[in-house]
């Protein structure tokens, strides 16, 4: 079994539930979008450059969607706590997950990529 996959199947079955509905949701905004396991975390890549990942903050125990260059994007479910370039949107696990704001979110990061504003690599 690939660790991806065991870093999902090891979380409790809410958390668990809510990752693997962020990671589908996260896979079908893009074809260009593909997953990888990067710092011991899937990472979700756009043709080769890190755009985000998924994670359970560490206080708060609740997950999250990461994203790279979060200090691009303004919108009021991203936090940017302590961090200088990434920000994050958390999700509880218990509620619906907010999919309209998290496809929103993820068009407007990959415009960042597609518009040529952050460089793809060559």
């Amino acid at each position: 079994m690939k660790e991806i996959d065991n870093f999902y199947l090891q979380k409790e079955e809410s958390i668990k539930s809510c990752l693997l509905a962020i990671r589908d949701i996260i896979c079908s905004q893009d074809i260009d979008l593909t997953s990888a396991w990067k710092y011991g975390m899937p990472f979700f890549c756009y043709k080769g450059k890190m755009v985000c990942y998924l994670w359970v903050h560490k206080k708060r125990q609740l997950p999250y969607l990461g994203l790279v260059e979060g200090k691009r994007l303004d919108h009021p479910d991203l936090l940017l706590e302590k961090r200088s370039r990434m920000k994050i949107m958390l999700f509880n696990p218990n509620e619906d997950l907010p999919r309209q704001a998290i496809e929103t979110i993820l068009g407007q990061t990959i415009d960042l990529y597609k518009s040529g504003e952050i460089p793809l690599r060559k």
